[in-house]
């Protein structure tokens, strides 16, 4: 059966992890674990209620200055997170290769009002058919209701349906939904299992970056 539907995460997957990435570069700046300190205010933006639109931004940094006492400010951590979200310009041309064969794509993230900003600097939004936002949608995607509105508002089966993440408890939350799913854990593992699905659709050079076809 073919995929007719395809649910891409954001950071880790579209673009480069900023969350992450940003939160380890302070902690080493600071000498504390990076690996600890990105699950500590993890675990705060998902408590908080941030990550689902139930609590604010500035709430979230109350609690991580409170809980974290980190040295930076939150507006430095802040722009420290979000500079380093960066858009793969690979995965956007995948996005347009997969609406090319009419094949409906959204975005499925688990981000907050910070989605809106990136847009407003990157203008990706436009290159998907949706974008679900946990922010704007009260869940997560640890949450199968976040899945279940997605597929309900795309009018997609699960069963033809492909979800790309970097995150295994998510893969996991979208598997037991019923879609195909593929951890996302580099691009050329990544070509690998796409290719499964879409063969030849993502070209790739032998360094594992795009490959110009002419």
């Amino acid at each position: 059966m073919s995929i007719r539907h395809v649910f891409f995460d954001f950071g880790g997957v579209i673009a480069e992890e900023g969350f992450l990435n940003g939160l380890k570069a302070v902690a080493a700046q600071e000498g504390r674990d990076p690996e600890a300190f990105f699950w500590d205010v993890r675990e705060i933006i998902i408590a908080t209620g941030y990550i689902t639109g139930h609590a604010g931004e500035a709430e979230f940094w109350r609690r991580v200055e409170k809980d974290l006492h980190p040295a930076v400010s939150a507006d430095d951590l802040r722009r420290e997170i979000l500079s380093r979200f960066r858009v793969r310009p690979l995965m956007i041309d995948l996005v347009r290769r997969l609406r090319a064969q009419k094949v409906k794509v959204a975005m499925l993230s688990d981000q907050t009002n910070w989605l809106d900003e990136l847009d407003a600097r990157d203008g990706f939004f436009r290159e998907f058919d949706k974008v679900f936002n946990s922010y704007r949608y009260g869940h997560h995607k640890g949450q199968r209701e976040f899945f279940d509105i997605a597929l309900a508002q795309m009018g997609a089966d699960p069963a033809t349906s492909l979800f790309v993440d970097d995150a295994e408890g998510n893969i996991a939350v979208a598997r037991d939904v019923g879609l195909k799913a593929i951890h996302f854990t580099g691009l050329q593992a990544f070509a690998r299992d796409f290719a499964a699905y879409f063969p030849g659709l993502l070209p790739l050079a032998p360094d594992g970056s795009g490959r110009e076809e002419r």
